[in-house]
């Protein structure tokens, strides 16, 4: 860690982390869409039902992570 990062917030260090991490994901999916190429290659409606299904229950479970620490207090 260099001395900047020493003297980063908890705020300015999610942004950082998270824009990198955001732009891999985009970068990844960006590539996962090359597969959509009918000349390349052959795919079925149930094989890209399974991608999207499997994207699709990752990011609702790494979206109930966020929601879920918002909720600090206990309730009945």
């Amino acid at each position: 860690m260099n001395i900047e990062n020493n003297n980063e917030n908890a705020e300015g260090r999610f942004k950082r982390i998270a824009t990198v991490r955001t732009n891999a994901v985009l970068e990844k999916l960006r590539i996962l869409g090359n597969l959509s190429n009918r000349q390349m290659y052959s795919y079925s409606e149930e094989d890209i039902n399974k991608i999207f299904s499997a994207i699709n229950k990752q990011m609702k479970e790494v979206r109930a992570k966020f929601n879920s620490q918002k909720e600090k207090e206990f309730k009945l």
